[in-house]
């Protein structure tokens, strides 16, 4: 696999393009030669390792329909985490349990606002609580 991926490389314009008819079965958009060697790329390890998730195709098909329909996608709301839950992390080897309350969480018997707060006192630094606790992505978005 990795030996056919890298050949990419090597192949000119006129062979990226039969490569393109080859596996895409149409014919290729007018692309840069690296879009179209990253491309082709990805469907050859898309025919190989499978392609994306129904949900993750289901979701896409929705945001171009959104895109398409009014010209904005909305960014999707983060979901609350329903009062009796309990988030659970470890911390320098110790099991750290939160309680999640109606309005605000329980920690060592002691109530809190926030996650934030939860974590700067299990750490003794800044952190974004829901990010400490596993429930956002690094990059912010929610997992939850």
């Amino acid at each position: 696999m990795s030996r056919r991926l890298e050949a990419l490389r090597d192949l000119g314009p006129d062979e990226l393009r039969q490569e393109w008819r080859r596996l895409y079965r149409s014919q290729p958009p007018r692309l840069s030669r690296d879009l179209l060697v990253r491309a082709i790329a990805y469907r050859i390890q898309e025919l190989r390792y499978g392609g994306l998730s129904k949900a993750t195709s289901r979701k896409l098909a929705a945001l171009v329909q959104a895109r398409r329909s009014d010209g904005e996608i909305t960014p999707e709301v983060a979901q609350r985490i329903r009062a009796g839950a309990r988030l659970v992390r470890e911390w320098n080897g110790r099991t750290h349990s939160i309680t999640v309350e109606e309005d605000g969480f329980t920690y060592a018997g002691r109530t809190y606002r926030s996650l934030s707060a939860i974590a700067r006192d299990i750490t003794g630094a800044r952190w974004s609580g829901p990010r400490f606790f596993g429930l956002v992505s690094k990059g912010g978005a929610s997992d939850a």
